[in-house]
């Protein structure tokens, strides 16, 4: 009689019914939320420990990026970049800034971001290296997670990514994640730009070998290839570092943003190079009707000052340190591993226990939300907003599913 009276299975039933099933959602349907804390529409409360694969990053509905968007709504929502806004110098200003370079070609979502750094990479490789033309080609590692697009499924070696959406781009290599010599190897007089994630995130958080990032950097200096960082979920505070990068000193051509530039409000991405690398585009060449527009400046620019304080890159680092202690000390009952920096987890569940999919299902019974990949691995992603007590519950919960 109770199950009758919920509306969760209805939803998700309709959910079901009238969208393609490009996802597996774990049974939940989520009406409303705050800070670290989502309720569905049955009234039950979970632990957000996914925080949108880090576009939450400061939580949801942060009030500060909350007034920022209420703000602008009241006054302006789009121009096209037909026209200048009032908000788009400030936000390409402090992003640069940010980040340390010249220039930012905002975009919309990651994939976007993505492919105008291959587009920008092969034009550089042309007009500035002196590739010949039609032949730029890009080194990429095995595992990477940059997007659905076609060109960007092109290089990726996931089945279910891949798999039935060719004929794929040419144009691209592909070498073991964390392998320097490989790597070398297979840069020659074509190679236009090194793409990579300084830490894997869809592959299950995979940190490379202390010292492969900035052997990236020396490689691709003494090449002259560009070394593009996708740092779309792995940046803006998620490890405890503005990027993943800062943590080896490794500053790469080009970085590329997305995830919590939009503070979970609306998707923003951004390309952030020097001159001579995105100098290269000129009026007409590339561009998106929605990239840079009022609403989205205004948002990602208060995200650019909250990262700008240095507080949340302390909060990632302090709390996950406790963290990471807390799921080592489950090392051995019922994790066999654990990888990750700052308040971002992959765990592998020993597979004779259960799979990825029945950990967060069980994990989601008990009020924490996270998702799994690869079979026997999870991942945990908090907001930067999450405190202490909530990563001890978060812990404690995950060590009640392990134990059963």
């Amino acid at each position: 009689m109770i199950d009758d009276m919920l509306r969760t299975p209805e939803a998700i039933r309709d959910a079901e019914r009238w969208t393609a099933h490009n996802y597996h959602p774990l049974p939940v349907v989520i009406s409303s939320a705050e800070g670290s804390w989502l309720t569905d529409v049955d009234g039950r409360r979970y632990l957000d420990c996914l925080a949108g694969y880090s576009a939450l990053n400061f939580g949801h509905r942060h009030p500060t990026l909350i007034a920022a968007t209420h703000a602008q709504l009241d006054r302006l929502t789009l121009t096209s970049r037909a026209f200048v806004h009032d908000q788009f110098a400030d936000f390409c200003r402090e992003l640069a800034e940010l980040c340390g370079k010249d220039l930012v070609l905002p975009m919309n979502t990651g994939a976007e971001a993505v492919e105008t750094g291959i587009k920008v990479a092969r034009k550089w490789g042309y007009q500035v290296k002196g590739v010949a033309p039609g032949m730029a080609n890009i080194v990429v590692a095995e595992g990477n997670f940059h997007g659905r697009t076609t060109t960007i499924v092109s290089f990726s070696t996931d089945s279910d990514a891949r798999a039935d959406f060719g004929p794929y781009t040419p144009g691209f290599t592909v070498v073991p994640y964390g392998d320097l010599a490989a790597l070398s190897a297979a840069i020659d007089e074509n190679t236009v730009a090194v793409l990579l994630e300084p830490i894997q995130g869809e592959q299950g958080v995979v940190v490379p070998p202390e010292g492969y990032l900035p052997g990236v950097r020396r490689v691709c200096t003494e090449q002259n290839v560009l070394f593009i960082a996708d740092e779309i979920q792995s940046g803006l505070g998620r490890t405890g570092q503005t990027f993943a990068c800062d943590h080896e000193g490794v500053t790469p051509d080009m970085y590329l943003l997305g995830k919590a530039l939009g503070g979970g409000i609306v998707p923003v991405s951004a390309v952030a190079a020097d001159t001579d690398v995105l100098g290269v585009l000129r009026p007409g060449q590339h561009g998106s009707t929605f990239g840079g527009n009022p609403l989205a400046c205004a948002v990602a620019t208060e995200v650019v000052r909250l990262l700008a304080t240095g507080e949340f890159q302390r909060r990632s680092t302090e709390l996950g340190a406790r963290l990471h202690a807390g799921l080592r000390s489950l090392v051995g009952r019922g994790l066999l591993a654990v990888r990750g920096r700052g308040l971002w987890a992959g765990l592998d569940i020993d597979p004779a226990l259960m799979s990825g999919r029945e950990a967060c299902e069980r994990l989601a019974e008990r009020g924490v939300l996270a998702k799994d990949t690869h079979g026997s691995t999870i991942r945990l992603a908090p907001p930067l907003v999450i405190t202490e007590e909530e990563i001890d519950h978060a812990v404690a919960q995950l060590a009640a599913v392990l134990a059963g």
